[in-house]
């Protein structure tokens, strides 16, 4: 059957079943049950095989039920990320590279419904009003949302795929972002709660690393997750309590922000708290959280190298709190943090740790760093298409005041 006469055949059957089926009274097994047994009658008088069946049906459920053409590619676990750039343009991320499908949305009307579906299952709201919002799927995977008239090419939807398994620090070796020996050694500083910043640029795999490093916390410590929308995967820990910002309404109330959480989060007794990622003037509650008793916290930023990244969290404390002197910004970042880790997506799409700096302290008006591993390429290995190389050993850690007291005597 060649593709118009499948479209026809497509439109001819969901047509009938919109205006013959009950919709609001069928639960989805029977809609679907109802689905597949119509496609059966309407296609009795030619052949077609079983499979051709099954994708109709599939196709007529998930445009009336699930997610139009959305569902076809959320199944493919190879798939890593997803860009609607209004209902003609759809583009994937695999294996780190960009590609348009040759598919589409029925309408623009379709893909905003599909939209509406996907923002309403979180509880959240997205119109003209308020036309930007960001949110999450069932399975976690993080969406973004525009709409017209801020999205001039129609509704714009961004889906960062949720990994069906959690990621683990093997797995980070098995990709090699990281080698064991470093591994065994951020394991430790984690145990003995080194206050640990994860940076790098969009798509670096920020989240990633810091999913991977928060299952080497203690199963019996209690922590408190804080993300604006909810993806990290901390498994095996029963003391767990995971908080999600909210926008405001459309009167303009009831929005809970990252420092509104963390604030909260003070009062919950937590042993760590991990925030997913300071954008603004959540940083400076972070950091105070940091210096008040709560070590061994994890966060993550945007930044395109270590030093970057301490000024723009200079940058977000002094939105958080306007005035407030730059030496005692930076007094405060440095006594907080004490390991950096850098993250890269370098030109073959691979994601590796670039660097592991420790932070010293604050000496000459300026954040004093201790660089301890920094990647190296290997020149005479590497291609334009391969990156080839390690990270290589710079200095000796200094402090190790952490490890001691919790009992850790090995050298790092």
């Amino acid at each position: 059957m060649d593709l118009d006469k499948y479209k026809d055949l497509l439109n001819d059957i969901k047509k009938y079943v919109t205006q013959n089926l009950p919709l609001s009274e069928l639960e989805n097994d029977e809609l679907q049950a109802e689905i597949e047994k119509i496609v059966q009658d309407k296609t009795s008088e030619q052949y077609l095989t079983i499979e051709t069946k099954i994708k109709i049906a599939q196709e007529i459920f998930s445009s009336i039920r699930g997610f139009g053409p959305l569902d076809a590619i959320l199944a493919d676990d190879s798939i890593t990320e997803i860009m609607i750039n209004g209902p003609d343009k759809i583009f994937i991320e695999k294996s780190g590279k960009l590609s348009r499908l040759d598919m589409k949305f029925e309408s623009q009307r379709k893909l905003e419904d599909i939209i509406q579906r996907i923002v309403g299952l979180a509880g959240r709201e997205v119109n003209q009003a308020n036309p930007i919002v960001d949110t999450r799927l069932p399975d976690g995977s993080r969406v973004n949302v525009v709409l017209p008239p801020i999205a001039l090419c129609g509704p714009t939807m961004t889906i960062r795929k949720f990994s069906k398994s959690p990621m683990t620090i093997e797995k980070l070796i098995e990709y090699g972002s990281i080698t064991e020996e470093i591994a065994e050694k951020l394991e430790l500083l984690v145990r003995a709660k080194y206050n640990i910043f994860i940076c790098g640029g969009t798509g670096s795999g920020k989240t990633t690393f810091l999913n991977a490093l928060s299952n080497f916390i203690p199963k019996d410590e209690r922590i408190i997750t804080i993300e604006d929308a909810a993806e990290l995967q901390i498994v095996g820990v029963d003391n767990l309590v995971s908080l999600e910002t909210r926008k405001a309404n459309s009167t303009g109330s009831g929005e809970i922000t990252m420092r509104d959480l963390i604030k909260a989060s003070l009062r919950m007794r937590p042993e760590r708290i991990v925030v997913g990622e300071v954008r603004g003037g959540e940083a400076l509650d972070m950091l105070q959280a940091m210096n008040t008793g709560h070590d061994g916290s994890l966060s993550t930023g945007h930044a395109n190298s270590t030093q970057d990244m301490l000024s723009r969290l200079e940058t977000m404390v002094l939105q958080g709190a306007e005035g407030l002197p730059l030496e005692a910004i930076r007094q405060q970042i440095a006594s907080a943090l004490d390991i950096i880790i850098h993250l890269s997506r370098m030109r073959d799409y691979s994601r590796k740790t670039v660097e592991i700096t420790e932070v010293l302290g604050y000496e000459n008006g300026m954040i004093k760093l201790n660089p301890l591993y920094v990647f190296e390429e290997d020149t005479e290995k590497s291609t334009a298409e391969k990156v080839v190389g390690s990270l290589v050993r710079k200095n000796e850690l200094i402090k190790y005041d952490k490890l001691r007291a919790a009992g850790i005597f090995r050298e790092i």
